[in-house]
């Protein structure tokens, strides 16, 4: 799951960072396709995955998500060895923001739906962003209630709790397994990147022309 984390904010941020540069198009594009892949994993372990991984461990109703704001306005914080109610929120709401920007990004990519796929595309992306804010904010929140480094958690998998509330194991070779993958995927993506210098004509050279305008058809 920190493997998971990580790649998906630094493919998220490169992808954002990225989107509005022709030059870095085939990057942006190479990242969401890893947004996707890392989102596909993400579901799949929801269901099948470690204890606090699975939605059903974390997914709470409002009524829930009150309870837990009303104990940190009243100083008696719930402890949660996994994902709090409110964390869980945000949860859900980046994964289905990121299914929606990986979707509207792959119309755009095979185009699909005209300019206002691309404005869709751009909001929901800008939404994510806003959202991505709000669950900083929302980390030195509780990490400062709970009074537990939710950061450094998120680096070395370990929190403070019971015993029993602990999983087996850390799935490691899975964790290598996926950043070996996105690192392939990624190899794979600069090697058959066309050429700038390819002359006019070529095969090549319609395939840098599709990563360079392939956002601007509508223009």
């Amino acid at each position: 799951m920190r493997v998971f984390h990580w790649l998906l904010v630094l493919s998220f941020t490169g992808a954002y960072l990225t989107a509005e540069s022709e030059r870095w198009s085939m990057v942006h594009v190479t990242l969401g396709y890893t947004l996707g892949g890392l989102l596909a994993f993400r579901i799949l372990w929801g269901l099948i995955g470690t204890r606090h991984a699975r939605f059903a461990s974390f997914v709470r109703g409002p009524l829930a998500v009150m309870r837990y704001g009303r104990a940190l306005l009243n100083g008696r914080p719930e402890q949660h060895a996994g994902h709090n109610p409110a964390g869980a929120m945000a949860i859900v709401g980046l994964l289905l923001l990121s299914a929606a920007t990986v979707a509207t990004g792959w119309a755009i990519w095979n185009k699909l739906g005209g300019r206002w796929i691309e404005e869709l595309h751009e909001g929901v992306a800008g939404f994510m962003l806003a959202l991505v804010g709000v669950h900083l904010a929302g980390v030195v929140l509780t990490s400062w209630l709970h009074r537990e480094n939710l950061v450094r958690s998120m680096l070395n998998g370990k929190k403070m709790g019971a015993s029993e509330d602990g999983i087996r194991r850390a799935w490691r070779p899975l964790a290598l397994v996926i950043l070996l993958g996105v690192l392939g995927f990624w190899w794979l993506q600069w090697h058959s990147a066309p050429s700038r210098t390819t002359s006019g004509g070529g095969a090549a050279a319609t395939k840098n022309a599709k990563y360079a305008s392939h956002r601007h058809d509508d223009d």
